[in-house]
């Protein structure tokens, strides 16, 4: 049984994300915490979307990507390079549903090598770069509603 895992002290798996870790209602990050099965530093990914976005704007909404090592296992973030959200914004970009409750999901990514990526990358350059090098995955979703 693998030990990675994303978790949040704010919220449970698929539950409320805390209305102040929304886009327009202070947009502060979510705590989050990673559980990683290796004991030596390796690169990981998160991507922060919303798959139900597509109803309403026709696509998967990004609203976080960041990318860093095993050196800093919990969010908020000090040390990664984070890319541009839909939000056309480097960095978080929280919740903003456009019509009721949306599903957000934090997907984690241990990677087998370093990512060549500058800050401000958007997600198909992310998910470009991990292509073949993605060793585990994890995820947890959360909703939202404004």
């Amino acid at each position: 049984m693998s030990t990675f895992s994303i978790t949040s002290s704010d919220f449970k798996e698929g539950g409320e994300i805390p209305k102040n870790c929304g886009y327009k209602h202070g947009n502060e990050k979510p705590e989050l915490d990673f559980a990683f099965g290796e004991t030596e530093p390796f690169p990981w990914a998160m991507i922060m979307d919303d798959p139900d976005a597509i109803a309403a704007v026709g696509k998967v909404w990004v609203h976080w990507l960041v990318y860093g090592n095993t050196g800093d296992t919990s969010l908020p973030i000090t040390v990664g390079t984070e890319g541009k959200n839909d939000f056309g914004e480097i960095g978080y970009g929280g919740p903003a549903p456009p019509n009721g409750r949306h599903t957000y999901v934090f997907k984690l990514y241990e990677l087998d090598m370093d990512l060549d990526l500058k800050e401000g990358y958007s997600k198909q350059e992310l998910e470009d770069a991990m292509k073949g090098h993605i060793i585990a995955e994890a995820k947890l979703t959360g909703t939202f509603t404004p």
